[in-house]
């Protein structure tokens, strides 16, 4: 009887602890919690690391879950390596996890049915390695911009609710028509409190507008076709997806895998609507018979650079280091790019601010400077 009891409490012990762990979880993602792109890509990086060098799969899925610093994500690789001692493949155990996308999953699938894990592991850490990068030099681009506008604000702010109104109790004192910009700027120093919340309330309401239709395809067509107009970044921005479309594929077929689950996979990490409703209409095209460069002429999303190597991929067989180089020089345009609107952006933004000051300190100045003239009237 004790042994009985001893093994129940056992049980019971380990099952209240995979309760924590799912509760952990649960409350993780509730504050929001996640596996970052760059834990991904030291874990993509040091899993291959360790299975090249020989450690076993499920030793090395312990190490890397040991070495976690992140509570969240040792919970997460606890109950995977837990998966996996019981029989289950990698790419199941890391399925039931939003923290992983389709196209990692079932690269994995496709690692672990070809016996070519490693690579798969090496590709991913590549993968991820080249979002942080470009992540990274969006923020760069978009930092500076943003700070100018809140300093900008913060300028706007201070001179109309602080400084315009000590200058309109001294104009009041004249008891005569002041210019019309200066007349304006005062109106908008009476009104902006009210246009600030009124801009406040405008930003909330695009905020839960977009939240309740982003599924929606018509307005997922008309924010990508705006974003893709913007000045500046429109470029950038299909740049980005391209060179993620090329990655992704570049990846997906060096591995060998068909070309259709390819385009699927990659249709399915991709969430920018143009690109994504012209992969799921080249599928069917291509399930027609038509040749993938046939099918991607159809869609203007794709430049011409994509449609020539594509074509010529198909030709010798080698799409996939065609869609590898493709994704380097993307990449290395993005680079370019990033640092070119970084360039135009900083004397733009100061030319702005200071037209901007420039415009109230004339409004507020001029009927100084016609000081004379009013008092003859």
């Amino acid at each position: 009887m004790k042994i009985s009891a001893n093994t129940v409490a056992t049980k019971q012990k380990a099952s209240n602890a995979k309760v924590k762990t799912k509760k952990e979880i649960s409350f993780s993602n509730v504050s929001f919690k996640k596996f970052s792109d760059k834990q991904k890509e030291e874990f993509y990086r040091e899993f291959s690391t360790l299975i090249k060098s020989g450690i076993d799969f499920n030793q090395a899925l312990q190490i890397l879950t040991d070495q976690q610093k992140s509570k969240f994500v040792k919970s997460i690789l606890n109950q995977v390596n837990d998966d996996v001692v019981k029989g289950k493949p990698l790419y199941e155990a890391l399925q039931q996890y939003k923290q992983f996308s389709p196209y990692e999953y079932y690269s994995i699938k496709i690692g672990e049915e070809t016996k070519r894990l490693p690579e798969i592991f090496d590709q991913l850490q590549q993968f991820y390695q080249r979002k942080i990068k470009m992540k990274r030099q969006v923020v760069s681009v978009l930092a500076y911009p943003i700070f100018v506008i809140f300093i900008t604000f913060g300028v706007l702010y201070f001179m109309l609710n602080f400084v315009i109104p000590m200058f309109t109790t001294v104009f009041q004192q004249f008891g005569k028509d002041l210019p019309g910009i200066t007349k304006f700027v005062i109106k908008v120093s009476n009104h902006f409190n009210t246009a600030t919340l009124v801009l406040l309330g405008i930003v909330a309401l695009a905020f839960v507008v977009h939240n309740r239709l982003k599924t929606n395809d018509a307005y997922l067509r008309i924010r990508a076709n705006v974003l893709l107009r913007t000045p500046f970044f429109g470029g950038l921005i299909k740049k980005i997806y391209l060179a993620r479309f090329c990655q992704s594929m570049g990846l997906l077929l060096s591995t060998k895998t068909p070309l259709i689950t390819s385009l699927e996979l990659t249709e399915k990490m991709i969430s920018f609507y143009p690109l994504k409703s012209a992969i799921q209409q080249t599928k069917l095209d291509i399930l027609k018979g038509d040749t993938l460069a046939e099918s991607l002429k159809k869609h203007p999303f794709f430049t011409p650079k994509i449609l020539t190597m594509t074509a010529i991929g198909e030709q010798i067989n080698e799409l996939d280091k065609m869609y590898n180089d493709l994704a380097t020089q993307y990449n290395d345009e993005i680079e370019h790019s990033t640092k070119v609107i970084g360039t135009i952006l900083e004397p733009l933004m100061i030319v702005i601010i200071g037209g901007i000051v420039g415009f109230i300190m004339i409004a507020m100045y001029s009927p100084i400077f016609n000081l004379s003239k009013i008092l003859e009237n």
